[in-house]
């Protein structure tokens, strides 16, 4: 097959309706000879920061000349960004070769599996066909039952953070949510916690505890922020003085130091990553619609803050890079989302609001989320389009001399580079 009959086969597997378990997943990657058992994997699960924190780990590995594989979802603008050796996308000629491969094994599985199951084997079988030293693999949703867990071991299990998403599939607690992240750790492998939450931390201490696990956690007090602006960050954390981040937003030096905590666990465990290799990996790294200044003049910023505790980080960021000065916002959300209250913080430093419908299924209707904003007294409208959207913010912000930041739902960002 070609590339597109290999997508248009991957597509034709819905993540919706299908079982939880891995018992599919297993099944394949049996037939396939169980590529993930000849990996060695840094396992990342979390509410938010997974893919900042697999963007920067991967910079720096690959700078300590490691061949590495890196995994993540939801895709932004190609599906090929899924899966990545040495910051390099598959290539549609690699992904149509591999699914040409695995698709008589997945037909021949009497229980077929989901989409995010094939493309999960699929990687593996890519990241051990190029033979990667090491692979960051990002959990799509939840840990427990996500279909990335059907690896043995890790080098390392890493938690950024817990708060409530996905809440109809990983439950309606932290504490429950903390449950299902905390399925990756596996038995003797190290854990990593990055959050917040005690009460998420307790949850992930005690299941690291009765697996025997090393806990680990990241001592906040040790991040230090010299300077910051839309050129990026300059900080000091664990040891290291005045690194420099390209990556934008407040959250981005915690989700940087984090990464400091994990690369001090894989020294431990016998991995040469000098000095060179963090510093050149953190100023150089790359992952878009985090906080990312996509046009200078006027200033637009896409971000992919897509739920609650998503929204608070990119508000707090405008407030840290604008001071008192207020944006003119393009927004568009899912509708299972909690869109009356992220909306009530973006209305914090929000000007005018110039609402859109992402083409997702699960998208809010861009009249309903402009009436939210009407109601918290700014100014908004609805785009029939991201084009419109943008010719009508970009002549707002030259007549009022203002920013402009994308903001609400991952699926905008390609539409949105796309109208461009």
């Amino acid at each position: 097959m070609n590339y597109q009959e290999a997508l248009n086969y991957i597509h034709t597997n819905f993540w919706q309706g299908s079982k939880p378990g891995l018992e599919r997943t297993y099944a394949l990657l049996e037939k396939m000879g169980n590529p993930q058992n000849k990996l060695k994997f840094i396992h990342v699960a979390g509410t938010n920061g997974k893919g900042s924190f697999c963007a920067m780990l991967s910079s720096i590995l690959r700078k300590a000349n490691l061949k590495v594989g890196t995994f993540t979802s939801p895709y932004i603008v190609r599906f090929n960004e899924r899966m990545k050796v040495n910051g390099k996308d598959i290539s549609d000629k690699t992904l149509a070769q591999l699914t040409t491969w695995i698709q008589p094994l997945a037909d021949s599985l009497e229980e077929k599996p989901t989409e995010f199951e094939l493309i999960t084997a699929l990687a593996m079988e890519y990241f051990h066909r190029e033979k990667c030293d090491i692979v960051v693999l990002e959990c799509g949703m939840g840990g427990r039952l996500d279909s990335t867990n059907t690896i043995s071991s890790s080098v390392l299990s890493v938690i950024t953070g817990i708060s409530l998403d996905h809440t109809a599939f990983l439950g309606n607690s932290i504490r429950e949510i903390a449950f299902e992240k905390a399925g990756i750790i596996k038995r003797g492998c190290p854990v990593l916690y990055c959050g917040e939450s005690g009460e998420a931390e307790n949850v992930i201490q005690q299941i690291a505890k009765e697996k025997n696990a090393p806990f680990f956690t990241v001592n906040r007090e040790d991040l230090i922020i010299h300077k910051t602006d839309l050129n990026g960050t300059i900080f000091s954390a664990n040891g290291f003085k005045e690194l420099t981040l390209a990556l934008l937003g407040s959250y981005q030096p915690k989700n940087a130091q984090n990464v400091l905590k994990a690369i001090e666990q894989m020294t431990l465990q016998g991995y040469q990553i000098p000095e060179k290799a963090i510093r050149e990996g953190l100023k150089e790294v790359k992952w878009p619609a985090r906080f990312e200044v996509v046009s200078k003049s006027p200033i637009l910023i896409c971000d992919g803050g897509h739920n609650p505790e998503g929204v608070e980080s990119a508000v707090e960021s405008v407030k840290m890079y604008f001071g008192k000065e207020k944006i003119i916002l393009i927004t568009g959300v899912m509708a299972d989302k909690d869109y009356n209250y992220m909306a009530s913080k973006m209305a914090e430093v929000t000007q005018n609001a110039i609402c859109i419908q992402p083409s997702n299924p699960r998208a809010l209707e861009a009249k309903v989320l402009a009436e939210v904003f009407q109601k918290l007294n700014v100014d908004a409208k609805a785009a029939a389009s991201p084009k419109e959207a943008l010719l009508f913010a970009f002549d707002l912000a030259k007549k009022e001399k203002l920013s402009i930041l994308c903001l609400g739902s991952l699926y905008m960002y390609g539409e949105i580079i796309s109208a461009l």
